[in-house]
């Protein structure tokens, strides 16, 4: 019974060593990612609309327009405010929104044109990619598809971060323009997720080897 009971603790004291082992590994991987994204990209993002730089194509990352209880979604409103602020400052021609229309009820691509619009961007000034169906397949598409290599990112600067990550893997030179943040009380699971987006977005460049869902013909801009 000794014996049992002896050999029971032993088993029991290696599982938590390998629990507590495998705990730290994982958020040694979390922060080294995160710290990578970060340093990597923190000379190319502009909060200034008068210091960033003109490009002919702004890519704006799509978010939902509405948050539970029918409230907009300040990400949201902060991304299209940023875009047109660019836009009317001369700094863009041409804004390019990039969202997911995974269903016909669901369509964040046009919900962004038509709040543009409501902001004085001129509807043919803005071309719809429908096909957004995360960060990844935004920045590709926009290079492999609307056949972008030098654009503005549009987001708030977290994401922007892992976007311009995503560029630099795929060689295209981009900067990004932070939309105005949202309060942590109304972002903290936001803000969370993010620290594992950017792990995924390491394992998805470097590792796995993901391709956006979908590619499909070349689509010129008008600019």
């Amino acid at each position: 019974m000794n014996s049992f009971i002896k050999l029971t603790f032993k088993s029991t004291k290696w599982v938590l060593i390998s629990c507590f082992l495998l705990t730290g590994l994982g958020l040694l991987i979390i922060v080294f990612c995160n710290v990578w994204i970060n340093e990597q990209t923190k000379n190319r993002l502009y909060s200034d609309v008068e210091q960033i730089q003109p490009k002919k194509v702004a890519l704006v990352l799509g978010a939902n327009k509405y948050v539970a209880g029918g409230r907009i979604n300040l990400f949201f409103r902060f991304r299209m405010e940023a875009a047109a602020k660019l836009y009317h400052a001369g700094k863009v021609q041409h804004i390019l929104v990039s969202g997911d229309n995974g269903t016909r009820a669901y369509n964040e691509p046009v919900e962004m044109q038509k709040y543009l619009v409501e902001l004085g961007i001129p509807a043919e000034k803005i071309t719809l990619d429908y096909a957004g169906f995360r960060t990844l397949d935004s920045v590709v598409r926009a290079n492999k598809v609307f056949q972008q290599d030098d654009f503005i990112v549009v987001s708030q600067a977290f994401h922007n971060r892992r976007a311009l990550f995503i560029a630099d893997h795929y060689h295209i030179q981009a900067i990004g323009f932070n939309a105005q943040d949202v309060a942590q009380s109304h972002s903290l699971k936001t803000r969370v997720r993010e620290y594992f987006a950017k792990v995924k977005a390491v394992l998805d460049l470097y590792i796995l080897g993901t391709q956006p869902k979908f590619l499909g013909d070349a689509v010129s801009l008008p600019v």
